[in-house]
């Protein structure tokens, strides 16, 4: 195994002692007249390193990061230098020290883009907390997405810690034209009745099951309802389309199939898809989803690839690999860890789940004591406690080293709802800090700059084709949104477990969203909301 620190990479500039890049941050006077007088350069302007961009001899900084080790993978930089932020962008980024309002000293430290999470659940002020300690700047909810994507999350309205936003989710579409049930979030929202339809299926619900969204198929009329939904959903600033298609596979036919892929490739949108999983390995899911992107020509993102390929990862790699050298339009996820989790309630356990996943019931956890299953165990909760949370042990870890290490292959948390930190939940919290710490600089996976780049510019690129706003994230240079990570390389960890999953990952020492300094010295800072709601529109571009 090689060195760590020649994993990490030589050492740039002087390092510190923790308790020297502790100090507090300098307070330098600045005219309040030029604030006023100089105007942001456009973004495009000098490149990242060269400190051009912005004069910084004379032009006002509201923060400046001096000293660290800034990794940019769109330009490939990676050297020490300062970054200057005004109004929300970076505007220098400097080989001489700059000056400015607060100067943040961070020798020794990591300064990446802010990462980007295209694969979250939970859109919520815990959730935000944990995520901000966890190096995210922008958590999206794609692979279930929400509808009105305007109704995604109204708690954050204001108290926005970091960046969200969410694509078209199918789940709430279909169960909108299906049921006249309006639920912006099917994870984490109410349902409540839409028009007369809605309101007599919450009728008729008091007397009989209501029709199963879940499993049954949808009629001419409610796909054409469906497509006007989807389509009203990117109108009003949908991320794309968010497909789970797995949770509805007895119900989705190759006809609604179809049609959605239809509208992501006239909309030139992606489809954010969790493939029907068969029993372990089987490829037919990411055979299907391939063959729709091919022929409609819609951007496909494949979610969590190991978790769906298990023991055929390395097929369903080759696979996309292929379908990307014949011109389709496909990338693909990894989240780090080995489970994962549900109700004991959930439609996948009423199926022949240890045929399906390949293992047995004590390979299952009862994530609020971390005992493991027998089978009678299992009917017993299962009838008692159909509500409480499992984590089902089926992820071999060469699998997800795997798809770590695939070029193009990009991390996510999938972080499942947390709404308060008295609830049991398995949310995979710390993901980010997870990669970097034991995949980077304990087991050597990735070199440090490679696992900047599938946190942050990838994911970034991913969406910037369909969504301009984007090609501002996931940088370090002049005119880039100021969304930054700074991190210790040699201390960033992830510390929550299954068991005990509030707690927040160590090593992120600062994070800055849209230029304001939102965590100091790995805690959030009080009153500092700067997150927005993204969407796409032309104003956003």
């Amino acid at each position: 195994m090689p060195d760590r620190r020649a994993r990490l990479g030589p050492a740039r500039g002087t390092r510190r002692s923790p308790r020297e890049r502790r100090e507090p941050i300098r307070r330098i006077p600045v005219p309040l007249l030029l604030f006023f007088a100089l105007a942001t350069p456009a973004f495009g302007g000098a490149p990242a390193g060269s400190g051009n961009g912005t004069d910084p001899s004379t032009a006002p900084l509201e923060l400046v990061l001096q000293g660290g080790r800034v990794l940019d993978p769109a330009s490939g930089l990676d050297a020490v230098r300062d970054v200057g932020v005004r109004d929300g962008r970076i505007v220098a980024v400097s080989e001489t020290p700059l000056a400015g309002a607060r100067v943040l000293d961070v020798h020794g430290l990591v300064v990446a883009p802010g990462f980007i999470d295209l694969h979250t659940h939970s859109p919520t002020r815990v959730g935000q907390r944990y995520q901000l300690q966890d190096g995210v700047t922008t958590a999206l909810e794609l692979e279930a997405g929400a509808f009105p994507v305007d109704e995604l999350a109204p708690e954050l309205a204001g108290h926005a810690r970091i960046h969200y936003g969410a694509s078209a989710g199918f789940g709430s579409i279909r169960t909108e034209a299906m049921l006249g049930i309006r639920q912006a979030h099917l994870i984490s929202s109410k349902p409540r009745p839409i028009g007369p339809r809605g309101y007599w299926t919450a009728l008729r619900s008091l007397f009989v099951a209501p029709r199963p969204v879940f499993s049954t198929s949808t009629t001419p009329a409610e796909r054409r309802r469906m497509r006007r939904l989807f389509e009203r959903a990117l109108d009003d600033g949908a991320l794309g389309i968010g497909l789970p298609l797995d949770y509805f596979s007895e119900g989705v036919d190759a006809d609604e199939l179809r049609m959605v892929f239809e509208i992501a490739g006239e909309r030139a949108v992606p489809v954010f898809v969790h493939v029907r999983r068969g029993v372990n390995g089987d490829p037919a899911g990411l055979r299907e989803v391939l063959a729709l992107a091919r022929a409609t020509g819609a951007p496909l993102h494949v979610c969590h690839l190991q978790h769906n390929a298990m023991r055929n990862t390395e097929l369903f790699l080759r696979e996309i690999r292929e379908a990307r050298a014949q011109g389709a339009d496909v990338t693909t996820e990894v989240l780090p860890y080995n489970a994962g989790s549900a109700v004991i309630a959930s439609a996948v356990f009423g199926r022949d789940w240890r045929t399906i996943f390949a293992i047995d019931y004590a390979d299952v956890e009862w994530v609020e004591t971390g005992e493991r299953f027998d089978e009678a165990m299992w009917n017993d909760y299962r009838e008692r406690f159909p509500l409480g949370q499992v984590a089902h042990h089926y992820v071999k870890e060469e699998w997800t080293r795997r798809a770590l290490a695939e070029p193009g292959v990009m991390v996510v948390s999938d972080l499942l709802p947390m709404r308060d930190e008295q609830s049991r939940v398995a949310p995979h919290n710390g993901a980010f800090a997870r990669v970097l710490g034991r995949y980077v600089r304990e087991a050597g996976v990735l070199e440090l700059p490679t696992a900047i780049a599938k946190m942050t510019w990838l994911p970034a690129r991913r969406l910037e084709v369909a969504f301009p706003r984007f090609a501002r994230k996931g940088r370090i240079a002049v005119g880039a949104d100021a969304d930054l990570t700074v991190f210790d390389p040699e201390t960033v960890l992830d510390r929550a477990t299954y068991a005990d999953p509030f707690q927040p990952s160590a090593g992120i020492e600062h994070v800055v969203v849209a230029g304001r300094l939102a965590l100091e010295h790995g805690a959030p800072v009080d009153d500092v909301y700067a997150g927005e709601r993204l969407q796409h529109d032309a104003g956003l571009h």
